[in-house]
């Protein structure tokens, strides 16, 4: 690990420069890219081997960033809780679970496009003939297992909260200097 000391306006002018990744199977997530569009936030298609989005600081030689920086963390997104019983069946669950097996070296979030999925969780709105206080204590021992969280939202939210996550954890790397 590298250390640089940044001042705050060079802080400011590295953030400009971040890039997020999206992942290559990464599917239905124009509304996102719109929003990175309009908001003027870069963006590339690449393959991530965890997640559907991440985030890379570009080397910046003039700054002594010599070499691309990539976060150590990964955004899993999920349209709903439908979704997510549909990874959880016997013929999905074992990719899903190995995804969490390997996210376990970065900082995992899963946000779900679905703003009322914690009431429809409790309350077995969902298409699954899957109890939901068996759905809820699966999905709480996976949360306590692979140490991640769930994070529902509306679907109008996620390209800026995708963006602002990586934005502070980049920004945190570059106040702290630890590179």
């Amino acid at each position: 690990m590298i250390s640089y000391k940044f001042t705050d306006p060079e802080i400011k002018d590295i953030l400009k420069t971040i890039v997020i990744i999206y992942d290559t199977r990464e599917q239905q997530n124009s509304h996102i890219l719109s929003y990175f569009d309009k908001k003027g936030i870069a963006y590339k298609k690449q393959k991530l081997d965890v997640g559907d989005y991440s985030c890379v600081i570009p080397k910046n030689p003039n700054m002594g960033i010599m070499r691309d920086i990539y976060l150590k963390s990964v955004v899993e997104r999920k349209a709903s809780v439908d979704e997510i019983c549909s990874n959880l069946q016997k013929s999905t669950q074992t990719a899903f679970e190995n995804e969490l097996v390997r996210s376990q070296e970065y900082k995992f979030v899963l946000f779900v496009e679905q703003s009322d999925f914690d009431e429809r969780l409790i309350n077995g709105v969902y298409t699954s003939q899957y109890d939901p206080p068996k759905l809820k204590a699966r999905l709480e021992s996976f949360k306590a297992k692979y140490n991640f969280e769930i994070v529902p939202m509306d679907k109008k939210m996620i390209g800026h909260n995708i963006y602002h996550r990586f934005y502070y954890q980049a920004r945190h790397i570059l106040k702290t200097g630890n590179i």
